[in-house]
């Protein structure tokens, strides 16, 4: 079974929600026509006057129940069971074969009822019963005629219907296998199936009103083991607007009592607040598997932004909860509010009904897998495809949506300015040259180093050099310290979708991959070794590594830096640091290229935490080899830092012939840093 087949889950569950919303909007009907039929009563056993009255009062008792349903979302969702794969399947319920009329013989002609009519001489006898033979031999045959041609159609209307119920069971097992395969790949924490199967979980609750959003875009991060989502929240126009309904018999008319703002904005807030809550509390009730180690939710509002008057994704609630926690919160219990800002340290906006926006801290597009987007319509453009001059625009309406002022440059004579940008913002404000990079690779050291000789020529106070790609080591290295920003593709995608822009890149909305390597062999999910750094010492140190070849990375992309948490295939990503180490790569030695050799792990002082340090603080270091379980196999001794030194070769594990890794010890030190150690693997800096 492909790994497209697996969208049919989320198809199955939106049809499950389909068919609940069916039943309903069922009984909405008959609720409405015995509504209307006690109406219709009412008006005629009671007066004008009662009956408006009345209407009132039933106005208002709607009003409270919205407001009811809200204030209890958390409470009534909490409640409903949790999602289990095992409700989708279905079982071989095929009915039993129903031959109807067919299953009954056609009854044969009784000779006896066949008698002779008439005969008073002999003669006429003879003949009377010829006749009645002749009468029934006709019968007879007719019938028998009839039973053969039953018999046919029975036979024929079986054959039908075994194959119509083999067709059924067929497409039953297929869809359970379906699911298993579905199943097996939650276990194994396939990123794609991980995302379809927790969509399923949200798309096929009940536990949300009628009316409420179901726009989500998520990803899965194996090596944090975290499912990040973006979840649609519902409108300000959830709270109704007015707080009741009186009938003014002078006016002859209605008057609604407006619910006063700070009172809407409250129960709005609160309502925020339980969605966040009870999609984060869905999402690790359906984790069966215990798959999911903590969710980074970001909670949206699909509307006009105030700023810009565009259609835009406008966050308003945003947190990441550790599984460990949250499952001790008692959440029928709670103030949404508070366990959502206080006890979770998520962010909530204090003023909904205005759209102001809170800053996720992480969104899908920031995983290095693919993204999903369920529920969302209409076709973006492939920015890779995009019209050069119509890109060059697009990226103009985006500083423009940031509040700047922008303008595209003449395609001649732009002195290597491709967009005018104005940030009118005082102090920090100023003239921004922008050039635009449509490009598949990564973009060369050669090119940022340009971009910071124009800022220079033109009097700019910054230079922002936008790509639909990414940039290697050099070029964040050169950047670093100079009024120079790099904005990668999958920046940008999530600044266009922030601000009401439309754009993505390639079909899965992920830049794709440069330099690509050859394939190595399959490596099942959980044979990976984290390598734990720890030291004494109060220094600030980023650990990186290298995928050589010899002593050459094999490309910028096999380069793992703050900038660059992962190599193009996977095989090395940085890890989050469990007590004692303070900072952990993981590595798939197996899944290493094939034209690697080497894997080296290196150390540099963060030149932004301690500039003035050196490795003199670096003592007592060592490698803990770990498994996927966290088991301490093995603890690699490093040599300490040395004065005036701000890199360090920590060792490196080499490839022998038996395909085995040994790790030789490193030591060499550099006194200029993390630029000049990779510049030694052949990184471009300068």
């Amino acid at each position: 079974m492909s790994r497209r087949s697996a969208g049919f889950v989320n198809t199955w569950a939106e049809a499950q929600r389909a068919h609940q919303r069916q039943i309903e909007a069922e009984q909405r009907r008959r609720r409405e026509e015995a509504r209307l039929a006690r109406d219709y009563q009412r008006r005629a056993a009671q007066g004008h006057r009662e009956y408006r009255q009345a209407e009132a009062r039933r106005r208002t008792e709607e009003l409270d129940a919205q407001v009811a349903t809200l204030q209890g979302l958390l409470t009534e969702g909490c409640q409903a069971p949790a999602f289990r794969a095992t409700s989708l399947m279905r079982v071989e319920d095929i009915p039993p074969f129903d031959p109807g009329q067919l299953a009954w013989p056609v009854r044969m002609p009784d000779q006896s009822q066949y008698r002779a009519q008439g005969g008073w001489t002999a003669s006429r006898r003879a003949q009377a019963e010829a006749e009645a033979r002749a009468r029934f031999e006709h019968d007879w045959h007719q019938a028998q005629a009839a039973e053969a041609q039953r018999q046919q159609q029975l036979a024929a209307f079986r054959r039908d219907y075994e194959q119509r119920a083999e067709a059924q069971r067929a497409e039953v097992r297929r869809h359970n296998a379906g699911i298993t395969e579905v199943t097996a790949g939650v276990r194994r924490g396939d990123p794609e199936l991980v995302v379809e199967y927790f969509s399923a979980a949200l798309y096929a609750s009940t536990a949300w009103p009628g009316g409420f959003p179901r726009q989500l875009m998520a990803a899965f991060d194996p090596a944090a083991r975290q499912l990040v989502l973006n979840w649609e929240l519902p409108g300000y126009d959830v709270v109704p607007e007015a707080k009741a309904v009186r009938y003014v018999p002078a006016q002859d008319q209605d008057k609604e009592t407006a619910r006063p703002v700070t009172q809407r904005r409250a129960l709005y807030r609160e309502a925020l607040a339980q969605s966040m809550l009870l999609v984060l509390h869905q999402l690790f009730a359906a984790d069966e598997h215990r798959i999911l180690d903590s969710v980074a939710l970001n909670g949206f509002v699909d509307a006009p932004d105030p700023a810009t008057g565009r259609q835009s994704h406008i966050f308003l609630a945003t947190a990441m909860a550790q599984r460990a926690a949250f499952a001790d919160f008692h959440l029928e219990q709670v103030d949404a509010t508070s366990c959502l800002t206080a006890a979770l340290r998520g962010q909530l906006t204090t003023r909904p009904d205005q759209l102001t926006s809170v800053r996720p801290s992480r969104q899908p597009v920031e995983v290095g897998n693919q993204v999903v987007t369920h529920g969302g319509g209409g076709e973006e453009p492939d920015l890779y495809d995009m019209d050069p001059i119509a890109f060059e625009s697009l990226v103009a309406d985006l500083f423009r949506a940031m509040g700047m002022q922008a303008v595209t440059t003449q395609r001649s004579n732009d002195g290597g300015v491709d967009v005018d940008a104005l940030d009118p913002t005082p102090i920090r404000g100023g003239k921004i040259a922008v050039q635009v990079k449509r490009y598949r690779n990564t973009v060369p050291p050669t090119a940022v180093r340009d971009l910071y000789g124009t800022v220079q020529d033109v009097g700019a106070n910054k230079g922002v050099l936008v790509t639909t790609s990414g940039f290697g080591p050099g070029s964040h290295t050169f950047a670093r310290g100079k009024p120079l920003e790099l904005i990668s593709g999958s920046e940008l995608v999530d600044l266009l979708h922030r601000h009401g822009l439309r754009g993505r890149l390639g079909e899965g909305g992920r830049p794709t991959p440069t330099h690509p390597e050859p394939s190595a062999p399959a490596t099942p999910a959980d044979d990976y070794n984290i390598l734990g750094m720890m030291w004494s010492g109060n220094v600030a140190l980023d650990v990186c590594a290298l995928v050589c070849r010899g002593d050459q990375v094999l490309s910028e992309d096999h380069f793992v830096f703050f900038n660059n948490p992962q190599t193009p295939d996977g095989s090395v990503c940085a890890a989050t640091a469990s007590a004692p180490d303070k900072a952990a790569i993981r590595v798939s030695f197996d899944a290493l290229p094939q034209g690697a050799d080497r894997f080296v792990l290196v150390a540099a002082v963060d030149p932004e935490i301690n500039p003035d340090a050196d490795l003199s603080g670096f003592t007592d270091a060592c490698i803990r080899l770990l498994d996927p379980s966290m088991n301490d196999l093995d603890r690699l001794e490093v040599s300490d830092g040395r004065a005036g030194e701000t890199a360090l070769v920590l060792g490196s594990f080499r490839r022998r012939s038996s395909g085995d890794w040994d790790f030789v010890l490193g030591g060499k030190g550099y006194t200029g840093g993390l630029e000049e150690l990779v510049q030694e693997y052949g990184i471009e800096v300068e």
